[in-house]
């Protein structure tokens, strides 16, 4: 068989291991118990912030167990924080859906999934199909778990599309976007004050970023594979540009907040914008072992992120 297995570690053993690296750890009781709760392989995926380099894959001299925590608390606070959020957007996205369709195509089942309703381009009939496929699988599989689509189904025989959207997923409600007719993308794109094609750029990304806060993975330095496209909040920003493209916001955590920005209330955004301000300045207070402006780098934020607020 090729390639290493990974060996079952004791507690003793990672501690070992971390050491080994350079890590300095003071109270090795505390973070055996903390390595026991959090597991140690998700916790160790914080560990290349600290290292010296990608080549020299030791700590750097000074690195503690509490700051490489304090890392993975500040990635955990601000993951459920940017969830919050695209919960809040998910929510409303279905809303706004669910009320231009219905008003347009009628609210049973029968009305608003019929072919002629989505994109008449013929070399995307598999898709629209495909897509609709999806749906009638996600109400059947879905509907029969939520007390309301229960509720219209045995009292009327029939799922209005405001009840169906709550047993969609959000990737879901992001293909059927695609799948629209232009005008009725515009209609929805338009209530967030921009264009259609950001706006089918957007959901697939924020459909994503939702699914890795939903699963704990880690997201201070994930990069999408898409990137957004470029818009007044770089230039506002004076992002600095390398090869005539922009160097952040693009496919990091700080274009998940260019998105957020497009789609939330300005009280919602400056909530959100005020929760991540105090775990960035948490972590500040935590973390010696490299300067603040390394950490924003990761996570795409240029130093005068704080500034989209107002604008």
């Amino acid at each position: 068989m090729g390639g290493r297995t990974k060996e079952f570690k004791t507690i003793d053993e990672q501690i070992e291991i971390l050491k080994e690296k350079g890590l300095i750890i003071k109270d090795e009781t505390t973070a055996k118990e903390i390595l026991l709760r959090e597991n140690y392989f998700f916790l160790s995926g914080y560990r290349y912030m600290f290292y010296k380099s990608d080549r020299d894959k030791a700590f750097i001299p000074g690195t503690t167990f509490e700051e490489l925590y304090g890392l993975f608390q500040f990635d955990r606070n601000v993951r459920n924080t940017f969830f919050k959020h695209l919960l809040i957007i998910e929510n409303n996205v279905k809303s706004i859906f669910s009320y231009q369709l219905s008003l347009k195509y009628g609210y049973k089942e029968a009305d608003y999934l019929k072919l002629e309703n989505f994109t008449q381009d013929t070399a995307r009939t598999r898709q629209v199909s495909d897509v609709i496929n999806k749906m009638k699988r996600q109400i059947r599989v879905n509907g029969r778990q939520n007390a309301a689509t229960l509720h219209y189904l045995n009292n009327y025989g029939y799922l209005p599309m405001w009840i169906v959207v709550k047993v969609l997923s959000f990737g879901i409600i992001s293909e059927l976007y695609t799948i629209l007719k232009n005008e009725d993308q515009r209609n929805i794109s338009d209530f967030y004050k921009m264009s259609e094609i950001d706006m089918g750029i957007f959901l697939p990304l924020m459909s994503n970023y939702r699914n890795l806060c939903a699963h704990e993975d880690i997201l201070y330095d994930h990069k999408t594979q898409r990137v957004i496209p470029n818009n007044k909040y770089h230039e506002k920003l004076n992002i600095p540009k390398e090869a005539d493209e922009y160097i952040y916001g693009k496919n990091d955590l700080f274009a998940l907040l260019i998105m957020l920005k497009y789609m939330l209330r300005d009280e919602e955004f400056r909530l959100l914008a005020y929760e991540i301000g105090y775990e960035i300045d948490l972590l500040d207070g935590k973390v010696n072992a490299i300067p603040l402006n390394k950490i924003l780098e990761k996570l795409g934020f240029p130093t005068n992120w704080k500034d989209i607020v107002e604008m």
